[in-house]
């Protein structure tokens, strides 16, 4: 994507206007809060006059906004017009009564705000909602709307009214699922509560839509915004193709409704998925934007989602959203130092930025870098401390401290403000497996993969806890899933082939083993970007301990060639691979461990059964200069040299 024109700044710089306060007069303020900072990172804001035309190919020729920006100039919006004459109508004639309503929202009186222009009758009353004690309506798809036989549910009001009002009553379901849910992972708690609301706001919008399909959009067009809502129902009544399609709708009719995006994201699995939904989608910058979210929320850190985000930060150069994209594909690849100077660096420029400071004490955390954590920990606090992102901080930094009960306690704090927040669940989960409930650390997993099936993390969790139960198959299983998502993570394949092995099932364990030795050298070539892992395995440093354990396994099997081939190669990893003649290695060898110690033994073994008494000696020899398995290494140079005197007398 080629710079933009001072044209096509002017028109982005509008159209980012627009959304800001569109989303906001309808309540949406996280997508406001979104496109506002995105408005501010602009490039260039000094020449906003539309000087040049646009070219054909531009990202931007289909996402100039309304047709007024191209009139009138990119004037700062303050209220937002309709191009529609029926709807500008409905629009006026509603101010005072959409005032009141927005005012009630921002009270969190959603009851109130919905009954401005959506009175409650026995119609539109729904029942509260039931625990999980009792089967619950609510997730149970509402009856087909027939407008041949049904009169609207809804009076004539505007679009914009009409989904502050549904939007209200989705949220007082919200409030009210939250205040009837049991405590986190208490005694009741089985995490089947809903919201009541659902079945009636999906009827609504069904008759909306087919009162509007029987119109023929003659009278009136449809904005997006009530899709956009639609797909929220279908997702959480789990009718995820139809919730799609729905998303898809919304972000074709207005694309800067950025929640629209997120929800859109959140129900693609895999790359075929997102690459399938890319060909629906509008050609405009947002989708571009789309494309590198959903790309790291799937962990596909390589240098084409790099180079897109690196021309994306040419349009918005101080967007700290993107910046932080940047940290999470970093931190996807493991290469911790280059997310964390990132993140630090964002902190630094903004102390009161609080989103995604979860990830950012994750990766303290995996450095260990105690002191920092503890400094984040406190400027969160002191910034906004009933964030969940402030709870999982501060319970990082005592599960670093190893005081795993006052870190579950903040995770569970961090559940009771948003029972949706997925980090919380999952590192819930792994503090539960340090404290040996192995229960708990299964329900925290299963809540984390409910909210996002792609978080591998709770996957894998889910698979470590089975493996202690010993209950190998179900831990394969979880293995697998966690693989599957992150396929370039050697650490994934480890466990899968460990777990093969403890079945017996060598043959395919080896299959395993050597996935992963593939994914670490494919991560180091495509994924990591200059990490310290990275540069190791870039010299052809391979895993010593996977190595060892494939060897073992061809014991197993009574393959002992291959065996003695790769315990060799498990001892070459000692020096690395540019090792010269004198046997100095300048590269990135691992140096002398346990494992390359007991690969020396079982070679020189192995070499003393086939009589080749020279090497073994030799091996015995370096073992006992090593200090591991030294004793051994002696015993074995008696015997030997006992042996060797034997044959020369």
């Amino acid at each position: 994507m080629a710079g933009l024109s001072p044209r096509e700044t002017g028109l982005l710089c509008a159209t980012l206007q627009d959304a800001v306060v569109k989303c906001s007069e309808r309540c949406l303020y996280q997508s406001a809060k979104w496109a506002a900072e995105l408005l501010m990172s602009l490039s260039s804001t000094a020449d906003l006059t539309p000087a040049s035309d646009t070219e054909d190919d531009s990202q931007m020729s289909d996402a100039v906004g309304p047709p007024e920006f191209l009139s009138s100039g990119p004037v700062p919006v303050v209220v937002t017009s309709n191009a529609s004459p029926g709807e500008a109508a409905l629009e006026a004639r509603e101010a005072s009564g959409y005032l009141l309503a927005k005012s009630y929202f921002d009270c969190r009186e959603y009851d109130r705000c919905a009954a401005v222009f959506i009175p409650e009758t026995p119609a539109t009353k729904t029942q509260p909602p039931l625990s999980q004690k009792g089967k619950s309506k609510a997730s149970t798809p509402a009856s087909a709307y027939n407008p041949a036989t049904s009169s609207p549910l809804y009076p004539q009001l505007s679009q914009k009214s009409l989904f502050l009002a549904l939007y209200a009553k989705y949220m007082a379901g919200e409030k009210r699922r939250d205040e009837e849910s049991e405590m986190i992972l208490g005694p009741a708690d089985g995490g089947s509560t809903t919201n009541a609301q659902i079945g009636a706001i999906t009827k609504g919008l069904e008759g909306w839509f087919a009162e509007l399909n029987r119109e023929g959009g003659a009278a009136r067009e449809s904005q997006g915004w009530l899709e956009y809502l639609y797909g929220i129902v279908l997702c959480k009544a789990k009718n995820e193709e139809e919730a799609k399609k729905w998303l898809v709708r919304s972000v074709n009719l207005y694309p800067y409704n950025w929640g629209a995006w997120q929800e859109l994201g959140l129900m693609l699995e895999t790359v075929e998925d997102l690459n399938n939904i890319t060909q629906l989608l509008p050609r405009n910058i947002m989708t571009l934007m789309f494309q590198l979210y959903t790309s790291q929320e799937l962990y596909q850190s390589t240098y084409s989602v790099h180079n897109q985000l690196t021309e994306l930060e040419g349009v918005f150069p101080n967007s700290q959203w993107l910046k932080t994209q940047r940290a999470l594909l970093y931190y996807h690849s493991r290469d911790f130092d280059e997310a964390e100077s990132i993140f630090s660096a964002l902190m630094q420029k903004d102390p009161y930025r609080t989103d995604a400071l979860d990830h950012y004490s994750n990766i303290l955390y995996v450095m260990a870098n105690r002191p920092k954590l503890a400094f984040l920990a406190q400027l969160a606090t002191a910034s906004d401390k009933f964030r969940p992102e402030t709870c999982c901080v501060v319970g990082n930094y005592y599960s670093l401290k190893s005081d795993h009960e006052k870190a579950v306690m903040y995770f569970r704090r961090a559940l009771t403000l948003d029972r949706g927040f997925l980090t919380a669940w999952t590192l819930m989960g792994h503090e539960y497996v340090e404290m040996k409930n192995t229960h708990a650390a299964i329900e925290a997993y299963r809540r984390a993969v409910d909210i996002n099936r792609k978080d591998y993390r709770a996957w894998y969790g889910l698979g470590q806890t089975y493996e202690v139960l010993e209950m190998h198959y179900y831990a394969l299983f979880y293995y697998q899933r966690a693989a599957s998502l992150k396929p370039f993570d050697s650490k994934m394949w480890q466990a899968v082939g460990a777990c093969l092995d403890k079945m017996n099932r060598p043959r395919e364990a080896i299959k395993a083993h050597k996935r992963a030795l593939i994914a670490g050298y494919d991560r180091s070539r495509s994924g990591s970007f200059g990490g310290a892992d990275a540069r190791e395995e870039a010299q052809g440093v391979s895993d010593p301990e996977t190595l060892y354990q494939i060897a073992l396994m061809y014991e197993k099997l009574g393959e002992y060639t291959e065996a003695a081939a790769y315990m060799s190669m498990t001892l070459a990893c000692e020096e690395g691979p540019d090792s010269d003649a004198d046997g100095r290695s300048p590269s990135h060898g691992v140096g002398v461990t346990t494992t390359t110690s007991r690969a020396r033994m079982w070679l020189a073994r192995w070499e003393f059964g086939r009589e080749n008494l020279g090497r073994a000696m030799e091996l015995a020899t370096e073992l006992c200069q090593d200090g591991v398995e030294v004793e051994e290494a002696k015993a074995l140079v008696r015997d030997l040299r006992s042996r060797m005197e034997g044959e020369r007398s």
